[in-house]
Order: structure tokens, then sequence, then C-alpha cells
């Protein structure tokens, strides 16, 4: 099995020569130094790890995911809340042995998990990194966080190394990817790759968690609402439905703040209202789906700043 895997994270860097590992498809040579729309070299850009108490309940747990910040993304949406890593490359750059160092150490520091955040541009390195520290006593679950913005012939090669899938799955009409991340093929892309994501870790997706309620496998779907764009939400819902499964867990997200650029935008310059957070709650609810993680809508911003040391500071744990 291990040479499978290795075969396939062979494929992932052959794909560096003509870049394709997203579904923007730049095919510029990265090994060569050429970069596409999100500017990364072939190496590992990061920008910090830490253990992360904010994320799913079965995700941080009790001692945190062990969350490593990519740098720069493939979508790059105008409202990221992570946009100051996520719009530029800025960081450290590794090797893969050294990311596989830093796995294990957020293993030995009790991490439930480990979490790498957009691995989409950089998952050459990123599995290889794994492979590495499995060989080398890593035995936490391996969580890929992703845009939902994936090109399903990358996820289906990481068929077997991935233990539990945290996509995106930002837009349920691709009017609004077009106008917040600028990709005209969202949807039938995002689909497709949580379908696969869904087929590899079997069961409909289902969560499975140990005894003290931490995951191990499984896929949990996240939506952010935005701010008056209900029927893209409705939208998202009504897809997963029909095109993926009503078992998986979904995470509807209530922390939508209006990053400094955008305070003044006409649609997206303001928070989400209980109202509307509430009115897909209940559309999720009367669809048929149980496995919902929800949020309070409150005026508190939940929004890192990677500047500090510290970029979520309104963490307990």
């Amino acid at each position: 099995m291990n040479r499978y895997f290795e075969k396939n994270v062979g494929l992932l860097y052959a794909m560096l020569k003509r870049c394709e590992l997203c579904p923007r498809k730049c095919r510029i040579d990265r090994t060569a130094g050429e970069t596409g729309f999100c500017g990364l070299p072939a190496d590992i850009v990061m920008d910090c790890c830490l253990a992360h108490h904010g994320e799913e309940p079965p995700l941080s747990g009790t001692r945190g995911a062990g969350t490593i910040f990519l740098s720069s993304c493939n979508l790059k949406c105008i409202y990221c809340q992570n946009y100051q890593i996520s719009h530029k490359v800025q960081g450290e750059q590794l090797t893969a042995a050294g990311l596989a160092r830093i796995m294990l150490d957020l293993q030995d520091r009790g991490c439930h998990n480990v979490e790498p955040v957009t691995p989409t541009p950089q998952t050459p390195g990123t599995m290889e990194a794994l492979l590495m520290a499995r060989k080398d006593g890593l035995t936490v679950p391996f969580v890929y966080n992703c845009s939902g913005y994936e090109n399903p012939d990358v996820v289906e090669l990481l068929d077997g190394m991935v233990d539990i899938y945290l996509p995106d799955f930002k837009y349920g009409q691709n009017e609004d990817g077009r106008m917040f991340s600028g990709v005209e093929d969202y949807v039938e892309n995002c689909v497709a790759s949580i379908r696969e994501m869904v087929r590899q870790v079997g069961d409909e997706g289902r969560l499975i968690m140990d005894g003290n309620g931490i995951a191990e496998k499984g896929v949990i779907i996240r939506h952010l609402v935005l701010p008056g764009r209900m029927e893209n939400s409705f939208g998202v819902l009504d897809l997963m439905k029909k095109h993926i499964s009503l078992q998986a867990s979904v995470g509807i997200m209530s922390q939508y703040t209006p990053i400094p650029a955008l305070r003044t935008h006409p649609l997206l310059g303001r928070r989400v209202t209980r109202r509307e957070y509430e009115s897909v709650v209940n559309y999720a609810l009367d669809m048929g789906f149980e496995n919902l993680f929800i949020q309070d809508v409150d005026d508190r911003s939940f929004s890192p700043d990677f500047e500090r040391d510290t970029p979520f500071n309104f963490e307990s744990g």
C-alpha cells in the first residue's frame, strides 16, 4: 500500500511541471520557477502552525486541532477572513521533511489531528510530508481542509491517505462564485470533488468518532452564510441533498465578518442577521440534514490576525 501512495504522490509532483492541481489549470512549470494564480513555488510555504481550539468540536476536542496554515490559495475569495496569508505568498519555505517534522511536533504537543489549511496548490509536498510523518510515528488523523474548489482528478489521488475531509461548499450558484471568487465553474468542481471525498471515506460520509467524541474518519462540509445571499445557501443545500449525502456532517457558519477592504461593499459590508442565518438552518433541517454544526449569531468577531503571534486570541484552551 505504501508503494501505491508513493506512486500517487509522484503523480502529484509530476503535475507541477504543467500545473493542474486545481481547476484553474494554469499549466505553468512550477519546477522551473514559473508561478500561476496562486503565486507559489514548487516548495511548501507555511505561515504558521498551532493548536487551534476554534474548529468543530470533534476536531478541536480539548487539546486543539493541529492546524498548519499554508500560504496563499487557489481561490482567494474577496471576503476571506484569512486574507493576510491567503492573498499573498509569505512565510517559511519548507521541504517535505520539514513539514513532516512539524506534523510530528503537533502530535507531540497533544493535538488531536494534523490539519493543513488550503493544501490544494501545495498538495504534492503536503502528501509527501504526510507519508514521511506516518513512517516516523504519526498516528493522529490527517484532515484535508480546503475551499472546495478542487480538481476531482487530484482528489482521487488522495484516496487512502486522508482520514477526514473538511471542504467548504461556498456557492450553490456559479454567479456567486464569479462575483466573490472570480471563477466560473465552482459548483461543478465542488460537487464532483466532495462526491469523491465521500466515496473515499465510505458510509455516506458519516463522521466516525472515538469514545471521547474526537473525529477519526469522515467528512465535514462547511458552508459560510453570506449576507443577503440566502438563495446561494439554499442552492448549496439543494445540491448536497441531490448529489452528495444527507448523512455527512454540515457546518453552517454564521461568523462572516467584513474584512477592512469590504466594509463599504454594497453586499458584503455587513454581518449576517439572525433571521438570515436561522432561515438557512431551518431549510437544512426541513430537507432532512441531521448532522449539523451550528453557531450563535452575535457581534463577536472571529477573524484572526496573522500579524500577531497568537492569531486566534479569542480562543480559550
